[in-house]
């Protein structure tokens, strides 16, 4: 009797192999993600090492001198295509941009001295946002990403508009969250689907916005830990950065999606064929 009941006790053998399957993918979900990410850790690893090694010049410099040797080594190794390269290379553009208003206008600042300084932003800090511009290229090879039913006039306007609200709501009220809403709305019926091992799934599109998002607020008070950056009530000694940051992470994003996207539409790996599993297609 003690025999039966054990038996019966017992999980069935197909529940066993479905949580290893899932365990499995679990793995090569991760493993992928760490692929993905690898530009964003050097980036993390030069910021570490510099602030325990000696260097001979200013650290603001000797981390762009990094970032320019690190974004080489990757196309060398065809980790980047020469396309993702100039992708990257705007990201870097789009970045310093923001930096050199934000920088103006108080919301943070670059505390170290440096040659390559332009008025008070360091040139290295576009690296950041390239490093967003890297992770999405990496994912798009990496996962096989394909995205369905992706509305490109308003997603590309409203990825304009968050830009634009980072300058306009110094002066003007703050639109964040109605640009977050129409992002909701025009992207409901989009999906992105990606590849782990022999399966393919989907998700809502506006959501991988929000998980990435999370991550860099996550990356964001590493880096402030390590002093890439600091804000106004970091001054005196290190705090968290306040959660509000995440949606602003995530706004931006949307951005970096629109421009990864229009260089991989251009190479024939934004949409899927249709009819395939699941299916991805162009918007009706």
């Amino acid at each position: 009797m003690t025999v039966i009941a054990a038996a019966a006790a017992a999980p069935p053998l197909p529940a066993l192999r479905r949580a290893a399957s899932a365990a499995v993918q679990l793995l090569r979900f991760a493993r992928l993600q760490v692929h993905c990410c690898l530009f964003a850790a050097a980036i993390f690893a030069g910021l570490a090492v510099s602030t325990a090694v000696p260097l001979p010049l200013p650290r603001y410099d000797a981390l762009l001198v990094f970032g320019l040797v690190l974004t080489a080594v990757f196309y060398l190794l065809r980790l980047e295509t020469g396309r993702e390269v100039a992708v990257i290379f705007g990201f870097h553009l789009v970045g310093l941009a923001l930096e050199l208003f934000k920088v103006q206008m108080g919301s943070w600042s670059y505390p170290q001295e440096a040659w390559t300084k332009v008025a008070g932003v360091p040139l290295y800090s576009g690296f950041m946002y390239a490093a967003v511009g890297s992770y999405i290229c990496q994912a798009f090879r990496r996962f096989d990403l394909r995205i369905s039913s992706f509305p490109w006039i308003p997603a590309a306007a409203l990825a304009v508009a968050a830009y634009a609200n980072f300058y306009t709501h110094h002066y003007w009220p703050d639109l964040r969250w109605v640009i977050a809403a129409g992002f909701v709305v025009v992207l409901w019926r989009s999906r992105v689907l990606f590849a782990v091992g022999p399966r393919r799934y989907a998700m809502p599109l506006s959501l991988s916005f929000v998980l990435i998002g999370f991550f860099l607020w996550v990356a964001e008070n590493a880096a402030t830990l390590l002093g890439a950056w600091q804000y106004p009530d970091q001054s005196q000694i290190w705090q968290m950065v306040h959660v509000g940051k995440w949606g602003s992470w995530a706004l931006l994003v949307s951005l970096s999606f629109v421009l990864v996207a229009a260089v991989k539409s251009q190479e024939g790996r934004f949409y899927g064929d249709a009819g395939a599993v699941p299916s991805v297609e162009r918007p009706g």
